[in-house]
């Protein structure tokens, strides 16, 4: 049965937390977390990357010089590659990296990225701290209160916990993300991975299944 540490809103150990099995004890299945890495990666490149061609230089058309007699080599036009300053050959040209991936490959892999960290240790349950405002240094005690000093951390909030989320977002080395937003490649490029109980339910619902 996976467990995770368990912490009340302080930051205080609190006992253990039982974690659902489909998520937190599958088996790790190395092939759909390379492609879901994969895809997720080249999904964050633009594609904007753009050369101008000899045909899209602003330089005028009039050969340069008469073809023979100058003893030079013959030559055309300033828009030439061999120029510089002419046209590019072969440069970039806007393009969509995007790649398609199902559903079941995506869920298998968050299933394999949540067991990883399960099985390290890794995977922290608290209780959604009760704040009134965004206090970025009170969600810095209460992680160095959880042992998680100098680790790169993933947060998840529900995401109705506004204040929580705004207190743990500036801080360094820990992202935060919301609960149906939570994909393996996040999981996977932090250290420890910490759910509000909120966040775990959210996470239980929608990925579970």
């Amino acid at each position: 049965m996976a467990v995770a540490k368990g912490f009340n809103e302080s930051g205080e150990e609190a006992g253990a937390v039982e974690l659902n099995g489909k998520l937190f004890e599958a088996e790790i299945h190395e092939q759909a977390l390379y492609e879901t890495v994969k895809s997720y990666l080249t999904h964050q490149r633009q594609g904007t990357a753009k050369t101008k061609e000899r045909g899209e230089v602003a330089y005028s058309t009039a050969k340069l010089f008469r073809q023979k007699g100058t003893g030079r080599a013959r030559a055309g036009s300033l828009k030439s590659p061999v120029r510089s300053g002419g046209g590019t050959v072969f440069g970039p040209k806007p393009r969509e990296f995007r790649t398609s991936l199902n559903r079941k490959t995506r869920r298998l892999a968050l299933r394999s990225a949540l067991s990883d960290r399960a099985r390290l240790g890794e995977v922290y349950v608290m209780e959604s701290p009760s704040l009134d405002a965004p206090k970025t240094k009170a969600a810095a005690a209460m992680l160095a209160k959880m042992g998680l000093q100098g680790k790169t951390v993933l947060f998840v909030t529900a995401e109705e916990e506004t204040m929580l989320y705004k207190s743990v977002r500036n801080l360094d080395r820990v992202d935060v993300i919301p609960a149906y937003q939570l994909n393996a490649y996040q999981v996977l490029r932090n250290d420890s991975l910490v759910l509000t109980e909120a966040a775990l339910k959210r996470v239980e619902e929608v990925f579970g299944s």
